[in-house]
């Protein structure tokens, strides 16, 4: 599934290396700042991937292990949201993607991958433990039927449901080649 997704960060070395003076805290392209998410979308024959980076802050509100019965409800909402992509990212009914595979990771969600360094961290800090910072991953496999009418890809409900994401770093390969685009809730449209 993610073998396209795996390279898309080699593909889009310039636009890391433009970056770079940003990147300090975290591998990927871009760094971990609150109100700030990256996606990447590729769309290889008839498989669109996706693949969502975002700081807890900007889904959850927090980034702390949820502790309180508020804060575990809020979790297991922005959970159940991410595993329902359909509903955050809207693809042209005329395409006819379904989805075929996804996967939501955060140490908020107890994931035993994401948890590991984190608890780690946690135990030994205990209350001081606020400069960590909780990460929510999600990755989207989906089937189109008629993938050449996948022209855009509309990310106005994902800025309703989350409203603290303010912008998303979009790398996109598509049809018309590789792009790197910023989207924001004024300008949550991209287009392949």
């Amino acid at each position: 599934m993610r073998h396209l997704l795996l390279a898309l960060p080699f593909a889009l070395l310039p636009l890391a290396a433009a970056q770079a003076h940003d990147d300090h805290e975290h591998g990927s392209l871009g760094k971990h700042e609150h109100g700030v998410a990256t996606l990447n979308v590729a769309l290889e024959g008839s498989t669109l991937e996706i693949e969502l980076q975002s700081p807890a802050m900007n889904i959850v509100g927090f980034e702390h292990a949820a502790s309180s019965e508020a804060d575990k409800k809020t979790v297991a909402a922005a959970r159940a949201l991410l595993e329902k992509p359909q509903a955050l990212f809207s693809l042209p009914a005329a395409a006819g993607c379904s989805l075929s595979e996804n996967e939501v990771r955060s140490p908020l969600f107890g994931n035993a991958e994401a948890d590991h360094d984190h608890d780690h961290d946690e135990h030994a800090d205990g209350d001081e433990h606020h400069h960590e910072h909780s990460d929510i991953d999600a990755d989207y496999s989906f089937t189109c039927k008629q993938p050449g009418e996948l022209k855009t890809l509309d990310l106005s409900a994902f800025y309703k449901q989350f409203p603290a994401t303010q912008k998303i770093n979009v790398q996109l390969i598509g049809p018309s080649g590789q792009q790197g685009v910023e989207s924001t809730p004024a300008n949550p449209r991209l287009s392949f």
